[in-house]
């Protein structure tokens, strides 16, 4: 059992029984209620009173029901979390090493090793920095080689003043977007936030960017950006991270009235071709999530893996030519069967970039397993303008695979 939130950030193993018992917790029904549901769940086997009461007492004592010990929690984490300047590396020590030696030494193995780029970024990086990538957010032990190919590409083509980040917010809070203004701290430095940036597209924003804020406590899709700017090319980049949730469906333009979507991307397009120094647009956004882990009621075969590999060519393939509306189109042309985390955070990227990318092509695609069962599919991309031509539209035959 875990919060999702972040608000309670242990976690809780409960046997089968106690976890029935816990489900029971409706806010409505007694103990009797809860004990007779049991009985009813498992004839023969025997509860008490007690032994009901007892597991309500330890999960809410750990913050696990919806109770003034909940809301204890809630507002010791919101405090802490509105009163620090910056978001804490959450994941450091967990998802990646907490030491900046160890961290280095981590992700250069994530070049090197197999289907990564095969070489470090080294040299100076160029003088012409790229519109535009999309790099995985799946964890780097599971895709680290993929964000290489991405971030490997970026770097060489220069070094970008801003970095305009769009992540996923995976618990869909009910607003399209959630801005943060706080610097994202790494274990190789901390990212400071562009606020002339967000100056430009806050007053788009026709609803709160900031109610929600702290959904960036916890959310890993920017932070794993962070960490990879912070990589290659030191703490210096500022950056402005953008989580993507509940979109309007669809998103964009109807019967010539613009919504909050398109207005909010306009702004970001707007912002991004008119500043006066580099700006780079990066999705964090991983593909298909499919599997029993997902909800589906089938296990993963080769024609599994078959059928995601096909629907995702066809997503990437409006990715690459530019073509937000069509990318969208096509992921919820089966109402987005394959559960695609990040079709909002690349389509948001997509429009931002628009008129800045002259092209566009894939740079990795591959996918990883879920140790609960399932898989993730994931892809890096680059776009790139007029004075780098060499991303272009490629055929998924040519570039690297991994099935």
């Amino acid at each position: 059992v875990s919060d999702p939130t972040g608000i309670v950030e242990q976690r809780l193993v409960l046997s089968f029984p106690a976890a029935f018992i816990a489900a029971q917790l409706d806010g409505h029904a007694t103990l009797d209620d809860v004990r007779n549901a049991f009985h009813a769940q498992f004839p023969g086997a025997e509860v008490s009173l007690d032994d009901v009461s007892s597991l309500v007492i330890q999960l809410d004592s750990a913050g696990f029901l919806q109770t003034e010990s909940y809301a204890a929690f809630e507002a010791d984490a919101f405090s802490e979390f509105r009163n620090r300047p910056t978001r804490a590396a959450h994941l450091a020590g967990r998802a990646y090493p907490a030491e900046a030696g160890a961290l280095r030494e981590f992700l250069d193995g994530q070049f090197l090793r197999e289907g990564a780029a095969g070489r470090r970024p080294s040299a100076e990086p160029g003088s012409s920095v790229l519109p535009g990538i999309i790099a995985p957010h799946i964890d780097f032990q599971r895709g680290g080689h993929s964000y290489s190919h991405a971030y490997l590409r970026l770097y060489e083509s220069g070094r970008p003043h801003t970095a305009v980040i769009f992540g996923v917010a995976h618990a869909a809070e009910p607003v399209p977007f959630i801005l943060s203004r706080k610097a994202f701290e790494t274990p190789l430095g901390t990212l400071e936030i562009d606020h002339d940036f967000m100056d430009a597209i806050e007053p788009a924003c026709d609803f709160d960017p900031y109610r929600h804020e702290f959904t960036h406590k916890t959310e890993h899709s920017i932070k794993f950006q962070a960490v990879m700017l912070a990589y290659v090319y030191g703490p210096g980049v500022k950056i402005v991270p953008i989580l993507t949730s509940h979109f309007i469906d669809p998103p964009h333009e109807t019967n010539g009235a613009r919504n909050p979507v398109s207005r909010f991307l306009d702004a970001c397009r707007d912002a991004s071709a008119n500043a006066p120094y580099p700006v780079t647009i990066i999705a964090g956004a991983d593909l298909a999530h499919v599997g029993r882990r997902f909800g589906d009621d089938f296990d993963i075969d080769d024609a599994a893996v078959d059928r995601v590999r096909l629907r995702d060519e066809e997503d990437l393939a409006h990715v690459c030519a530019l073509a937000p509306e069509s990318f969208y189109a096509s992921v919820m042309s089966d109402d987005n069967a394959r559960h695609v985390c990040g079709y909002n955070c690349i389509y948001s990227a997509l429009r931002t970039v628009s008129g800045r990318a002259r092209s566009g092509g894939l740079l990795h695609y591959g996918y990883a397993p879920d140790p609960a069962g399932g898989i993730v599919s994931f892809a890096s991309a680059a776009f790139g303008g007029a004075e780098t031509s060499r991303v272009r539209i490629g055929a998924m035959s040519e570039i690297s695979l991994e099935f």
